[in-house]
């Protein structure tokens, strides 16, 4: 599973970068790389999406497979 989170995390990474794109500079790189409407870009797209909901949905299970937990940090 820990394979799934890394593919996960990737593509949202890919997915920040690319809305940071059209954010900025009003260019779609995955539309460019793939084509504006096509059935790839749609893919990619989608497969960004579900990576998202994946993140949310298990962030319990992906805590515990990583061994890490939320620590809270005191001031001072």
């Amino acid at each position: 599973m820990k394979m799934f989170d890394v593919i996960a995390a990737s593509l949202l990474v890919i997915g920040g970068l690319n809305w940071g794109l059209v954010g900025l500079f009003e260019f779609d790189l995955v539309a460019t790389l793939f084509g504006g409407a096509s059935l790839v870009a749609t893919i990619v797209y989608t497969l960004v999406g579900l990576s998202a909901l994946y993140q949310v949905a298990g962030l319990p299970w992906i805590q515990q497979r990583w061994n890490v937990s939320p620590r809270l940090v005191a001031a001072g």
